[in-house]
Order: structure tokens, then sequence, then C-alpha cells
């Protein structure tokens, strides 16, 4: 028994190991890949290597504009429920007509940003996987290897300045339609008179709330397309391996995404 027992902490332990190693192995490689995505983005066209702007402009139609749809629509949803949500609470107060308050900065400060980065995730995180995940497995990026173009220069790059800009242009656009939908609810379901609703909104609302929100979008652009290019990078076999490593790219970006948001949450209580 005592053997047994021992012998089964001695493989939990290894085990462990063996999960730590590989947990900081991935963090390594994510930290490398990182690192080279951010030289030859900014670094290479100070030495004379300048980013071709056509697959950019090409990149920032699909990540941007093919994405503004559904963003405009999650986040104009998300300002009806809050503003319903608040308005229960809020009426109970005696303090009803603050609803355009509570919403303008929830949705600035946190709501805005966060779920235009989980939208993107999902949609652009997904398919930068699986474009070169594919182009992985098909020896496409061997290919561009062999005639000396740097991978990421030729594939991460377009997509890393493409996301950068548009993500907290999307942001922007996320907040106003959020806005806009607890300004509809208010006036037209909660009887808000639209002069105080707006009044109290302008007033609750400062200009750091649109800088934190665009700083956390700059931030979660890295990640996805980090995350997304990385799961891509490491795919070895065939085409299952695609689909598994895409979902998994999913899923690990919006976790990074929510722990960015709290840690620059938290930063920005004490500094602000």
């Amino acid at each position: 028994m005592v053997r047994l027992f021992f012998g089964f902490i001695g493989r939990r332990g290894f085990g462990l190991v063996d999960a730590s190693a590989d947990f900081f192995r991935e963090i390594s490689g994510l930290y490398y890949l990182t690192r080279s995505t951010l030289y030859c983005t900014f670094i290479e066209p100070l030495k004379g290597k300048p980013n071709k702007w056509g697959p950019v402009w090409t990149q920032m139609e699909e990540v941007g504009v093919k994405s503004s749809t559904i963003v405009f629509l999650v986040s104009f949803l998300i300002g009806v429920i809050l503003a319903f949500q608040s308005a229960h609470q809020l009426n109970r107060l005696g303090a009803l007509e603050f609803v355009g308050a509570l919403v303008g900065v929830a949705i600035l400060r946190e709501l805005g940003p966060l779920m235009t980065a989980l939208v993107m995730a999902g949609r652009v995180g997904a398919a930068f996987t699986a474009e070169m995940g594919t182009m992985k497995v098909s020896d496409e990026v061997l290919a561009l290897e062999t005639m000396a173009l740097d991978p990421v220069k030729f594939l991460i790059t377009p997509r890393f300045l493409a996301l950068l800009i548009m993500l907290p242009c999307l942001t922007i656009m996320a907040d106003l339609m959020g806005i806009f939908g607890g300004f509809l609810i208010g006036v037209t379901t909660l009887g808000i008179d639209p002069v105080v609703y707006v009044n109290n909104s302008l007033d609750a609302m400062e200009i750091k709330d649109v800088v934190t929100g665009l700083i956390k979008s700059g931030v979660f652009a890295v990640i996805i397309v980090m995350v997304g290019s990385y799961m891509a990078f490491i795919i070895e076999g065939g085409a299952e391996k695609v689909g598994q490593n895409t979902r998994t790219s999913v899923v690990v970006s919006m976790i990074l995404v929510i722990v960015a948001d709290l840690v620059f949450t938290s930063l920005f209580f004490f500094v602000f």
C-alpha cells in the first residue's frame, strides 16, 4: 500500500513537472514570437525595410470592415441590457435618471473594449490560426523560408498592424453603439427625459474613460494576433491539428484578454 501511495505521488509529481515545463515552454515561444513581430513591424522599417501596406489594407478590410456588423450588434444589445438591468436597481433608489451615467461609464471603461475584443478573438483569432495553420501544414511557410522570406514579416506583420489599427476604431464605434442602445431604451421605455439622460451621461463620462478603453483595446489586439499566430506556427500534423489549434487559440485568447482586462482595470483604478 505504501509503495502504491508513493508511486502515485511520484507519477503525479512528474506530471506536474511536465505540465509546468510545457507551460513555460509555450510562454517562452509566445514571447519570442511577439518580440520578433514587434521588431519586424517597428524596428526594421527604421533600417530601410519598410512594411508593405497593400497586405495591411487587405487585412484591415477583413478584420475591421467585415467585423463591424457583428460588433455593432453585440454592443447595441449590451447597451440595451445594461440599461434595463441598471434601471431596476436605480429606480428603487429614486435615481432612475442616472441610468445614462452608469451605461456610459460602464461601456467606455469596460464593456465596450472587452466585448469587442472577445468578438474579435472568436472571429479574427480563429481565422488567423486557420489560415496560417493551413499554410504551415501544406509547407507554404517552409516555401517562404526557402525563398529567404521571413514568415513573420510576410504573414504576421500585416495582420498585426491591421488589428492594432482597427480594434481601437471598432472599440470607439462599439462604445457609441452601446451608449446609443442605452439612450434608446432610457428614452423610449424607461421614460427618462432625453435632455436629462444626455446631461447626466456627459457629466459622468470623462476623457480618461475613453483613453483607458483605447489602451486596453491596443493590448487586446496584440494578444489576439500573437496567440492566433503562435498556435498556427506550432502546428505539426494534418487538418485535424489545424482544427484543434484553432479551437485552442480562441479559448486562450479569450482567457488572456480577460486576464489583461483585470490587470489594466486594477492598474487604472490606482493610477487614475
